[in-house]
């Protein structure tokens, strides 16, 4: 019985080198479980999962209100500093199966700095290694996560101006993604409202995608 008012969800973050992205699996674990820091080359070298603990007041599901758990599989960029694409490729590959193997993965988040225009060819590393990686659905379980929303956020921008004035490429790709996208602030301490807020929108793409997972990584 306790089983059932109780959740968990699986994400993985993919990105390029100092977008953020380790930082933005610790805000969503409310953790500093991934090593995050500036550094002239990629930081991430394997993966890591991290788990969150119990999190109540955010889902309720068949009437009743469920205690939430996330778990965030942290990865190396790519492109890479040090590692090749079949590196990257297979070392994410393998963390997918070995981690979310018999649960399922239930949203992939594509990490790019709001601070920095996506130009375009810029970001189809990273796309075709999301594709290969998740199999042809993978619009339906790719979410776009803009870091340092701070920063543009301070050269006067809301979240409805950014959009207004950003590249075709961005556009093009949240597009592609069914607009799932959520700016994230990149604060040394994310606030506990903050990262519900993020969770809350992470938790609505999934429940509008009818709570499916990727099962391509099943375990036989």
């Amino acid at each position: 019985m306790a089983e059932s008012h109780e959740m968990t969800i699986n994400l993985v973050v993919l990105g390029k080198t100092q977008t953020g992205k380790s930082a933005a699996g610790n805000s969503l674990l409310g953790s500093s479980d991934f090593e995050s820091r500036l550094c002239p080359s990629s930081v991430t070298t394997r993966c890591s999962l991290g788990r969150s603990g119990c999190i109540s007041g955010l889902i309720r599901r068949n009437g009743c209100e469920s205690a939430l758990h996330v778990r965030v599989l942290d990865t190396p960029s790519y492109p890479h500093s040090a590692l090749s694409k079949e590196q990257v490729r297979d070392t994410v590959r393998a963390a997918l199966t070995q981690h979310f193997g018999e649960e399922g993965l239930h949203l992939a988040l594509l990490v790019l700095r709001a601070d920095m225009p996506l130009c375009p060819d810029e970001g189809n590393d990273t796309i075709q290694l999301i594709q290969e990686l998740l199999g042809p659905t993978w619009k339906d379980f790719t979410a776009v996560l803009l870091t340092h929303a701070d920063k543009a956020e301070e050269a006067g921008y809301n979240e409805e101006t950014y959009l207004h004035s950003a590249s075709s490429t961005l556009l093009s790709l949240l597009s592609s993604v069914q607009h799932k996208y959520i700016f994230l602030a990149n604060h040394n301490s994310i606030i506990k409202e903050e990262r519900n807020i993020v969770l809350r929108k992470v938790l609505n793409f999934i429940r509008k995608n009818n709570y499916q997972v990727l099962l391509k990584h099943s375990k036989e």
